[in-house]
């Protein structure tokens, strides 16, 4: 099968909290799509997929740059296959490609967003799932990924925070009536901060587990969070900061605490 889809896109912003520049900006643009796929067989189907988008992730950037420049072009790319080798395996690899012209970074302590440069990535995802049993059932999703500035030298090419290894999966235990459960993870992988990878975001594993007890009327149940009670960083960024007892401005990782080990209880009522 062979798919060529082209959409319009438009950005519309309008900005009422400002009088010292123009208010309201748009701007659209043409995204074409192709999508080919081939079945094999009932096992396997062959798949590549190619288009072209834009990467805007703050619409103040309409307002700021006057509607010029504002929703640059993001070309993408990706060839795997699906295979299913038993009824009660399949498989999903993907090797993937994203080139984006104009990469926009938050700045938080201005308050706005600010151009970084064309950025490129390029990956592997990998899709896993196996039923055990008509209750039982297991999935993993693992992505590598090494995201580079393009207009940088070797060495201060990375792009800040950008992930270069994640996975969640977990077990799963389903029934309509009776005892359901699950334990479930998920992974981060330490990550540059900076562009020169000098400063680290740390990374983490977490598992959570469910058990809940459901009946046609009710359920009830208790979760728990970070079972392991890990250490780990949520939000994290390196930026300038200065202590009391500092002389001057360092810049380092600054970051929110995760959660510790935490649980609750579930009732729910169907009606």
């Amino acid at each position: 099968m062979v798919a060529f889809v082209s959409t319009i896109c438009t950005l519309n912003y309008f900005d009422k909290l400002t009088t010292t520049r123009l208010p309201s900006q748009g701007k659209g643009i043409v995204s074409p799509k192709l999508n080919i796929q081939y079945t094999v067989s009932k096992q396997l189907q062959l798949y590549a997929k190619a288009g072209k988008g834009f990467h805007s992730n703050d619409t103040r950037v309409v307002v700021a740059k006057r509607g010029e420049e504002i929703l640059p072009a993001a070309y993408g790319g990706d060839v795997g296959f699906m295979m299913k080798p038993s009824s009660n395996l399949f498989i999903n690899v993907t090797a993937w490609y994203l080139y984006l012209n104009q990469e926009f970074v938050y700045v938080g302590d201005d308050g706005n967003v600010e151009p970084s440069g064309k950025t490129r990535r390029q990956g592997i995802d990998v899709i896993l799932r196996y039923q055990f049993s008509s209750k039982l059932f297991a999935n993993a999703n693992i992505n590598f990924t090494k995201p580079r500035a393009i207009d940088k030298p070797k060495g201060e090419n990375y792009i800040p925070l950008a992930p270069t290894a994640t996975s969640t999966g977990g077990l799963f235990y389903r029934q309509k009536i009776g005892w359901n459960g699950s334990l479930t993870y998920r992974y981060i992988k330490d990550r540059p901060a900076n562009e020169d990878n000098s400063i680290v975001a740390k990374g983490y594993f977490l598992l959570d587990g469910s058990l809940n007890y459901t009946k046609q009327k009710y359920e009830v149940g208790v979760a728990v969070e970070n079972i392991f009670n890990a250490d780990w960083n949520e939000a994290q960024f390196a930026t300038e900061s200065r202590l009391q007892n500092e002389p001057a401005p360092v810049t380092e990782l600054n970051f929110t605490p995760g959660t510790p080990i935490f649980a609750r209880i579930k009732l729910a009522v169907f009606f």
